[in-house]
């Protein structure tokens, strides 16, 4: 039975890590662009995007196409370095245990 009571104690602090480093990872940032800069993205740890800019010679109204093109793109980088910098962050802190619904 001791076992089992330590096996929860250390649970229980793996949890507090985790929840601390999520919100840590809310603070951290990845930034990324598409159009060689001409689309720049911000997002968080939490894959929140903080900011978007465009520049303005990307903007063409007779190509729509190609702008929406460069965000989806600059986008889904971002968000894609969001969730590689927090998978790492979290193998780091479980020691490369995987645990399902934490990243």
């Amino acid at each position: 039975m001791k076992k089992m009571g330590d096996m929860m104690k250390q649970a229980q602090k793996l949890q507090a890590k985790i929840l601390r480093l999520q919100e840590e990872l809310g603070e951290k940032t990845v930034e990324t662009s598409s159009g060689g800069g001409m689309v720049k993205i911000v997002a968080n740890g939490k894959q929140q995007i903080l900011s978007i800019r465009i520049e303005k010679e990307v903007v063409d109204p007779d190509d729509v196409e190609m702008l929406q093109d460069l965000v989806m793109a600059a986008v889904n980088d971002a968000l894609g370095k969001s969730q590689e910098m927090v998978s790492t962050e979290m193998s780091k802190l479980t020691g490369g245990i995987n645990i399902p619904g934490i990243v």
